[in-house]
């Protein structure tokens, strides 16, 4: 802080003093990271699901990288399978974003459009009145039950599926520019957090000693 001024009352002097914010030390916060699913352990989760609305959803989450929010207002008309993307509507902070369609996801939808009927009208996975959303606890709850019976220990959330993909989507080569445009992340910053969650044996990196391990003796 630094002095503005003195003002006198009397017999006593008053200083007055500004804080200037530049020089206000920050806190540091301890940044934990966030518990992930491995690709083996997502086929054993999704092959553990028999019910078809409950696949194709936690599916959905995983698919694509969305939020617990996103996932229950999708509509049928948010499915653009001509561009092979899902229109996602005033997610976080009210913004619009597009995601990819995997082609695999869309055979999913299209299968499950066929066995829900109530899918059609109001959301894409309606809760048990077609015109109410999901509920957000029993999704949870849904996943925690298909954990169990997948044999999975790891105390991860629905968002973790969320964390999984980006992780996953970064091992495979993915620019990390294009995770955060996909997440709809504002910053940089907070999609880089994934470089911390790769599996290094699953990317294209090696110590520099490999490459000269023939030149040893």
């Amino acid at each position: 802080m630094f002095l503005i001024r003195s003002v006198i009352f009397g017999d006593y002097s008053i200083k007055i003093y500004k804080w200037d914010a530049r020089k206000i030390p920050l806190v540091k916060v301890n940044q934990k990271l966030p518990l992930i699913l491995s690709l083996n352990e997502m086929v054993q989760l999704l092959n553990s699901i028999k019910n078809l609305k409950h696949q194709t959803l936690l599916m959905g989450v995983y698919s694509c990288g969305l939020r617990r929010s996103e996932i229950i207002k999708l509509k049928a008309e948010d499915i653009d399978s001509e561009r092979m993307l899902i229109h996602i509507r005033e997610s976080k902070h009210k913004k619009d974003r597009y995601v990819i369609l995997s082609e695999h996801y869309l055979l999913q939808l299209r299968k499950y459009w066929k066995d829900e009927k109530s899918c059609k009208k109001y959301w894409l996975f309606p809760g048990l009145r077609p015109q109410n959303q999901y509920s957000p606890a029993s999704i949870s709850k849904m996943l925690d039950k298909y954990l169990i019976k997948a044999n999975i220990s790891k105390k991860v959330t629905l968002h973790s599926l969320r964390h999984s993909w980006a992780t996953h989507m970064l091992e495979a080569g993915t620019n990390l520019r294009y995770i955060q445009v996909l997440l709809g992340h504002s910053s940089l910053n907070t999609t880089a957090i994934y470089t911390h969650l790769v599996d290094f044996r699953n990317v294209a990196i090696k110590s520099p000693l490999d490459s000269v391990r023939e030149q040893l003796k």
